[in-house]
């Protein structure tokens, strides 16, 4: 087992193994969406390295952070209804 760290999803804190991406946090947190399309459908991520772009969240404040491009740092905070 590897070493475990403290991520917030939408406010829930969860405990995942270092180098886990966000996408991949998101997702075995039980979410299965990662954004609103600006016509209300659910997305998440698509190609799974970043060209895409269907798995933009919010990362400690900052907007459009590929999450499956973004790997999870001790007390990170990420928003996926922004």
């Amino acid at each position: 087992m590897g070493t475990k760290i403290n991520v917030v999803i939408d406010g829930s804190a969860i405990q995942v193994d270092a180098g886990t991406t966000v996408a991949s946090a998101i997702l075995n947190s039980g979410l299965s969406r990662l954004r609103q399309s600006v016509d209300g459908q659910a997305r998440g991520p698509v190609c799974g390295m970043g060209i895409c772009y269907e798995c933009r969240v919010r990362v400690n404040g900052d907007s459009y952070v590929r999450a499956c491009m973004t790997v999870c740092e001790e007390g990170m905070e990420v928003r996926t209804d922004a």
